[in-house]
């Protein structure tokens, strides 16, 4: 009897059902179209590329346009590359332009489907991005795919790590770009860390497809990319803190060896108090529980930490002045690994060693915030479905699966389950003997490196030769997957996602023609490709008479998709094949599931050595198994990424604030109304609303208008005369401070001036938010404990970033109304030497920055652009560049030797400063 979903379905469709017989219209209109384009020349292919752009930037829809632009684009790839795209290729196009994601199984040609939404949505001339998993791929798929897109008439780009910035910024240009999520990422940040708009690369994030989707957005997305660098030195903090922990007594904190935890007590919090107060390090109106102690609270964490759990020859030596941590596993020394968050150095000071400075954040991101930047998403792979609920609830993406071109021939059988795992790697080298012998492809896939090489061990053991697929070497990865399809084949794999290239029976021809031609280049191309294709032909009928590749699983893992991505390379394109998986009740995934009670069903059944139970229950009750762990992860992402959407607001907002300093090229009003802003503050502060004059704090406001503002003016005499209020004081100081900017800006010069403005807000803004995200570093590691109050860690934690962010906007307006007022034009002797300064800290810091990255380890990180370079705040002349050698020939007090330097262009003294801000100066 059917169930009322089974019949329901039955009746009505699935929902993805519904999806695909809604657009069989459209891809009809596609094909009626065929005929008409196969006639235009291929500049008239071109031609209709100007015409449907110039429809689409007048405000034509793209969906409008979309039957012409796929007609145009399927015509222009069977010319350039000789493939007629099938229907359910245009099929996912369609919904990939939608802003969804395409489910295609392996082999039904993605790569190819991406061209023509990519095609479309370039028509707006607001640039595409298609992200790949790898920098092979990135460079394959550019290669391959300008073909298409040349013939269209649009430009394509390759973005990859370690690029010239002309070339990056060129392939960014492009109509369709290449690149991977990290490079995209790292980009992202990079470019709102640069003072000048002609040096960001990215143009916008319009439309973007992302290729194996599942793999970027959910497996890749739990790793923030972090661009981080050298930070001040806090040796006096951590050795004044260090000070106070061995003045602790058992009734201050609370110790867990079990769970390696220490935590202060209600008594060794009022004594940290006391004993911070007593030091200086907490301000006397300032508690430790204030938002303002965040940075406080985690360094005394970790200074008890360092004490209390940290023993020196059993978790670290100090060895030459240097504190060496110890491999717990080994016992071996870890030369250059460091603690992280500030724990290295609180042990350093225990220890009374050299204290080396920490990593900073300097920006940082997650993939789930990056991806939500564009304006439409969409995405590709073969399988999606399972991670249906997580990609609507976190990026609005749907999933739809598209039909195979052919019909699904492999054939998916139940379950093997065995008690041992000796037993269960006994059966597999056996199958394996079995399909070798009768020339059967087989793929093995193993769920780690370690047992990929254990299973090599037995298959050598055996005689059986065999390919391993190791992860170092991508251009070999695919050569072994292009051949993993080949009569009598054995290939191990750890991970078959995002490989880029289809195991295809008898072998990749295309693969086989490139060989052919680099031993032999001066072979007739066709003649070879013909010979390889014969090959190839009889190669293939072999195979398939032995039953098509066979995908042999070693052991399920935690997520259905990654075995969903294992089974789907048999059975391509209509191929036979079949796929199975071998388990054993020693396996994780069945230990940690219930094994105990199966193992006693299997033993009351009487199973003998080496039988196997095969039935669909088992199947079921797995996939539940793995369900959980999938919504268990789920959960956890979703967790981590609501403390970061929190960041992710306050980033936004200071990433736009750069982006308009950035392009407006007056900024004094600005810069004026953050000075109006201070002076209401301090007039606030000194002079109370609805107090009298005889309550006033005339001198503290004296002395804070010439530190805050840089003016010397008659405060205490104001405050003394008859009907003076705070609205007067507030007025005068207004108008005194405008004056003094007035009179600066005479001096230096109206052009000078603005630069001086834009170049102080730009360096303070990226001051204030390297410290706010140390800040927020250290506030989240804490904010948990609150959970023990009976209060929710996440809404604490969105009240006091708040509060930070407002005190670090306050903060920077004071920050930049006192640099500006201390900047003055400087003599030529005064430059000569801060330059010498400059250069001097630029070599000290490189190296120390060169030194943190050697030691550097695990975390996703990219050393930030120029980092390192101090911001010359105080002088007209702030760094723009690398320092680098004077122009030949050059000497400061000849002109003539000079050049001719635009006013823009380096100077040819070699500073790294633009020709008007160094020796052009007037």
């Amino acid at each position: 009897m059917l169930g009322i979903g089974t019949l329901a379905k039955k009746v009505f469709g699935t929902p993805n059902d519904r999806k695909i017989k809604a657009i069989r219209p459209l891809v009809a209109k596609i094909n009626a179209l065929e005929d008409e384009f196969s006639k235009l020349t291929d500049e008239g292919i071109k031609g209709r590329t100007e015409i449907l752009a110039k429809r689409a930037q007048e405000g034509e829809s793209l969906d409008a346009l979309l039957p012409e632009a796929f007609a145009n684009c399927r015509e222009a790839a069977r010319r350039a590359l000789g493939l007629r795209a099938f229907d359910v290729q245009l099929m996912g196009g369609i919904f990939l332009h939608q802003g969804n994601i395409a489910e295609m199984k392996t082999g039904e040609g993605k790569t190819l489907m991406a061209t023509f939404p990519a095609y479309l949505n370039a028509l707006t001339g607001k640039g595409v991005h298609i992200v790949t998993v790898n920098d092979y791929l990135v460079r394959r798929d550019a290669e391959w795919m300008s073909k298409v897109y040349g013939a269209l008439g649009l430009t394509t780009g390759a973005v990859y790590p370690q690029q010239p910035e002309a070339e990056k910024r060129a392939a960014y240009k492009a109509d369709v770009t290449y690149a991977t999520n990290n490079e995209l990422g790292f980009d992202y940040l990079r470019d709102n860390m640069k003072s000048e708009l002609k040096d960001m690369n990215q143009r916008g994030h319009a439309f973007a497809i992302v290729d194996e989707v599942d793999s970027i957005l959910i497996d890749e997305a739990r790793t923030p990319l972090i661009i981080s660098g050298p930070s001040q030195d806090r040796s006096d903090l951590y050795r004044t803190i260090d000070e106070v922990i061995p003045l602790l007594t058992d009734e201050h904190y609370k110790l867990d060896e079990k769970t390696r935890n220490v935590t202060y007590t209600e008594e060794g919090n009022e004594f940290l108090e006391t004993q911070l107060h007593e030091r200086g390090i907490l301000p006397p109106e300032q508690t430790l529980y204030d938002p303002e102690s965040t940075t406080v609270v985690h360094h005394v964490n970790q200074a008890l930490r360092a004490h209390k759990l940290f023993t020196r020859d059993k978790d670290y030596i100090v060895r030459n002045g240097e504190v060496m941590l110890i491999d717990e596993f080994t016992g071996r020394m870890m030369q250059g690994r460091r603690l992280s968050d500030g724990l290295h150095q609180a042990i350093e000071a225990k220890e009374d060693v050299e204290i080396q400075p920490e990593n900073v954040t300097l920006a940082s991101v997650t993939f789930q915030n990056y991806f939500r930047l564009y304006d439409k998403l969409a995405g590709m792979t073969g399988t999606a479905l399972t991670e249906a609920e997580e990609f609507q609830e976190i990026y609005k993406l749907g999933v739809v699966e598209v039909p195979t071109n052919r019909p699904i021939a492999r054939v998916d059988e139940h379950d093997r389950v065995y008690r041992t795992a000796r037993e269960k790697y006994d059966a597999i080298v056996e199958e394996v003997k079995k399909c070798h012998a009768k020339g059967q492809p087989i793929l093995v896939g193993t769920t780690s490196i370690e047992k990929s090489e254990f299973l090599s061990g037995l298959l050598d053991k055996a005689g059986i030769k065999h390919n391993v697929l190791n992860a170092r070497q991508h251009e070999k990865e695919a050569q072994i997957i292009a051949e993993a399809g080949t009569y009598g084949a054995v290939t191990i794999a750890t991970n078959m996602a995002g490989r880029g290239t289809d195991i295809q029976l008898g072998g990749n021809v295309d693969m086989r023609v490139l060989e052919a031609l680099a031993a032999d280049p001066e072979a007739n191309p066709d003649e070879l490709r013909a010979k390889i294709e014969a090959q190839h032909a009889e190669e293939k009928a072999k195979v398939i008479a032995a039953g098509g590749l066979f995908v042999l699983a070693t052991e399920r893992h935690e997520s259905r998709r990654i075995d969903n991505q294992l089974r789907g390379r048999s059975g391509r394109q209509g191929d036979p094949g079949k796929s199975s998986f071998y388990l054993s009740l020693e396996d994780d995934l069945m230990r940690i599931f219930g094994s105990e009670r199966l193992d006693k069903i299997l033993s009351s059944l009487g199973m003998k050595e080496g039988e196997a139970i095969v039935h669909p229950w088992v199947n079921k009750s797995l996939e539940r198994a793995q369900a959980k762990v999938e919504g268990r992860n789920f959960d956890m992402r979703k967790q981590v990424l609501k403390f970061d959407d929190v960041m992710n607001d306050q980033r936004k907002v200071i990433f736009a604030q750069r982006r308009e300093i950035m392009e407006d090229a007056d900024l004094s009003d600005i810069v004026a109304d953050m000075r109006h802003q201070v002076i209401d503050d301090l007039v606030d502060e000194f002079l109370p609303p609805k107090t009298y004059a005889d309550q006033w704090n005339a001198e503290g406001l004296y002395a804070a208008a010439i530190e805050k503002i840089g003016i010397d003016v008659p405060v205490i005499a104001w405050a003394e005369e008859d009907g003076v209020d705070q609205d007067v004081m507030r007025e005068r100081l207004y108008k005194a401070s405008d004056e003094f900017m007035a009179k600066k800006t005479a001096d230096f010069g109206a052009e000078t001036m603005r630069q001086i403005e834009k170049q102080v807000l730009l360096q303070t803004v990226d001051a204030k938010w390297r410290e706010h995200l140390l800040t927020l570093e250290h506030l989240r590691s804490v904010i948990h404990f609150r959970g023990y109050a009976q209060r929710d860690p996440l809404n604490e934690y969105k009240t006091e970033s708040f509060e930070l962010f407002e005190s670090m906007l306050n903060s920077l307006r004071e920050t930049v109304t006192a640099r500006l007022a201390v900047v003055r034009p400087i003599s030529k002797e005064e430059q000569e030497a801060m330059m010498r300064q400059l250069i001097q800290q630029q070599a000290a810091q490189r190296q120390a920055a060169e030194a943190a990255a050697a030691g550097a380890a695990g975390a996703v990180t990219n050393p930030a652009p120029g980092a390192a370079q101090p911001a010359m705040v105080g002088a007209a002349a702030t760094a723009e560049a690398e320092a680098t050698s004077p122009r030949p020939g050059f000497d400061e007090n000849d002109p003539k030797t000079w050049g001719e330097p635009g006013r823009n262009d380096p100077c040819p003294c070699g500073s790294g400063k633009k020709f008007k801000h160094c020796h052009g100066r007037f």
